[in-house]
C-alpha cells in the first residue's frame, strides 16, 4: 500500500517576524509534527526525541498537550498524527460484544473500549449476548443511530448476511470479529494456520508417550459458526496427519459441543459411555468445548489416556495447565487482549477510505504447560470470579 502524504503541513516562521515574538515553545511543537515523514507512521517517545534533538522530558510534554488538542493520537507506546485535525470530527463507533459468558469475549471487549478511548471515539456498545435475534436488532440500532462503522463479534453465521444487510442500507462499513459477515473487513484467527499448531502439539505427544498409537482423534465443533471456524478442525487433521505416520481418517469423531463448556461436557460423557477407545487425541474450535470434553474424561477416570489441546488460550486453560499432571499439553493463543489496538486502527484507516485487505489476521503460537509463565506472568493476579468451570486436576 503506497505511503499516503500529509494532509496538512507546519511552515517554518516566515523571516519577517520580529526578533523575540518566536515562541520556542511552538516551534518545538512544530518540529515534533514535522518529525512524522506520513500520516501512517507510528512513533515512539525516544525516535521523536533523537529526530527532533529535544530531551525525552520535554518531547513528552509537548506529545501530550499535541495529544490534548487534537493534533497527536497515542496508542499504546507509540503516537502518531491525526489525519485531519482541522474537522474536529469524532466517529461514532457501534460494537456488537459477544457477551461476558467467556472470558475471551471479555477480553476482546474490554480491549476494544480501552482502544476507543485511547482513539478518542465515542463507542456505542451493545451486547449480542451469544444470541442471533438481539445480535441483529442490535444491528437496527446501530443503523438508527446512524453510527459512522460497526464492529460485529456475533457467533452465529445464519445471521451475519442479515446483519450486513441492515448496515449495508445504510452504507455503515463494518467489521466483523472472528466470524466472517458478507462485506465485511475480517478480523480474527487464521483457522486453518491455528489448528495446524495443535494437531501438530498432538501428534508430537502421541509420538513421544503412546509410540505412535492411538484409538481416537476427538474433534469438538461449533457448527453454528458456520465453515470458517471448521476450518481449525481441517488444520488439526493436516498437522496429525504431517507428523503421524499412523494418522487414519476414520479414527476421527467430530461432536457439536457448541463451543460451550457445560453442553461439551455432557456430549463426550454421553460418548464415552459408548466408546472403547483406549488412546484419545482431543481438540476442537475452543478452550471451553475442549475443557468440558476434558473433564468428562476426568469424571470416567480416563484422563491419563487423553492427550488434549485447546484454541485461545484462555484463563482457563491457562490455569488448567498450571495443574501438575494435566492432560491438556497446549492451547493455541489468540491473544484477546490485544484485539482492540488491532481492530480500531482498522476502523481508522476505514473512515479514511484507505485501502485495506480483505481480511486480517491475529498471530498465533502455541502456549504449552513450559510457556505459560512467560507469556502471562500476572494470571496469578486475576480474580477467578465469574469462571464457571470446576476443573480438576489431572493427575
Amino acid at each position: 500500500m503506497a505511503t499516503a502524504s500529509l494532509s496538512f503541513s507546519i511552515p517554518p516562521p516566515p523571516p519577517t517576524v520580529p526578533r523575540g515574538y518566536t515562541v520556542q515553545s511552538v516551534v518545538r511543537a512544530c518540529d515534533i509534527l514535522r518529525s512524522f515523514r506520513s500520516d501512517e507512521e507510528e512513533l515512539n517517545l525516544n525516535d521523536i526525541a533523537k529526530r527532533c534533538t529535544m530531551n525525552t522530558p520535554t518531547a513528552l510534554r509537548l506529545l501530550h498537550t499535541l495529544t490534548q488538542c487534537g493534533m497527536v493520537e497515542r496508542r499504546q507506546k507509540q503516537y502518531r498524527l491525526i489525519s485531519n485535525p482541522k474537522s474536529g470530527k469524532r466517529y461514532r463507533i457501534g460494537f456488537g460484544a459477544q457477551g461476558a459468558e467467556s472470558s475471551f469475549a471479555r477480553l476482546v471487549a474490554e480491549s476494544v473500549q480501552r482502544s476507543a478511548l485511547e482513539a478518542r471515539v465515542e463507542l456505542i456498545m451493545l451486547d449480542n449476548r451469544y444470541n442471533s435475534k438481539i445480535a441483529i436488532r442490535n444491528a437496527e440500532a446501530f443503523a438508527r443511530e446512524g453510527v459512522d462503522l460497526v464492529i460485529e463479534f456475533q457467533t452465529d453465521e445464519r445471521c451475519a448476511a442479515t446483519i450486513s444487510g441492515v448496515l449495508a442500507e445504510k452504507s455503515i462499513p463494518m467489521i466483523a470479529i472472528e466470524i466472517p459477515h458478507p462485506g465485511a473487513l475480517y478480523f480474527g484467527a487464521n483457522n486453518h494456520r491455528a489448528g495446524y499448531l495443535a494437531g501438530r502439539r498432538l501428534a508430537h505427544a502421541c509420538i513421544a508417550e503412546w509410540k505412535e498409537q492411538y484409538d481416537e482423534i476427538l474433534l469438538m465443533d461449533l457448527a453454528m459458526a458456520g465453515p470458517l471456524p471448521k476450518a481449525r478442525l481441517t488444520g488439526i487433521l493436516d498437522g496429525l496427519r504431517e507428523i503421524l505416520p499412523t494418522f487414519a481418517q476414520n479414527k476421527v469423531c467430530v461432536l457439536d459441543g457448541a463451543g460451550r463448556y457445560q453442553k461439551s461436557f455432557e456430549v463426550v460423557r454421553k460418548h464415552l459411555k459408548r466408546s472403547f477407545a483406549k488412546r484419545v487425541l482431543l481438540s476442537g474450535v475452543n478452550d471451553p468445548g475442549c475443557l468440558g470434553a476434558l473433564h468428562a474424561f476426568v469424571e470416567s477416570g480416563r484422563a491419563p489416556y487423553c492427550f488434549a489441546v485447546g484454541q485461545n488460550a484462555t484463563i482457563e486453560a491457562r490455569r488448567e495447565m498450571r495443574n501438575p499432571g494435566s492432560r491438556l499439553i497446549g492451547s493455541v493463543g489468540y491473544f484477546p487482549e490485544s484485539y482492540g489496538d488491532a481492530v480500531m486502527s482498522l476502523a481508522m484507516k476505514t473512515l479514511q477510505k484507505k485501502e485495506l485487505p480483505s481480511a486480517v489476521f491475529t498471530k498465533h503460537t502455541m502456549i504449552t504447560p513450559n510457556n505459560v509463565n512467560k507469556y502471562y506472568p500476572n494470571d496469578n493476579l486475576i480474580s477467578e470470579t465469574g469462571t464457571n468451570l470446576m476443573l480438576y486436576s489431572m493427575r
